[in-house]
């Protein structure tokens, strides 16, 4: 069992994270890039901030790596993860 704990809130305004880190992870359907693409854009223009290269889980229908995660979590401060279709 995986324990997690968080540095941040859940809920981030832009006091909270000025130039944050925004990390985007897909789960590699159809049109969820481009979801995530957006939804950084809107993010990044209204907070500022920097938009990271977007990550692939790889596989649909299996969980994130937690080492994914992990590494996620020190580059990000906060992550977008979306599904498409």
């Amino acid at each position: 069992k995986t324990s997690w704990t968080f540095a941040a809130p859940c809920a981030l305004s832009s006091t909270d994270c000025p130039n944050a880190n925004i990390g985007l992870l897909t789960n590699g359907k159809l049109k969820a890039d481009v979801l995530l693409t957006e939804t950084a854009a809107v993010l990044q223009a209204r907070f500022g901030g920097r938009v990271l290269p977007m990550v692939a889980k790889g596989n649909v229908g299996a969980p994130v790596p937690a080492d994914m995660l992990t590494n996620l979590s020190l580059e990000c401060d906060y992550l977008i993860t979306a599904s498409g279709d």
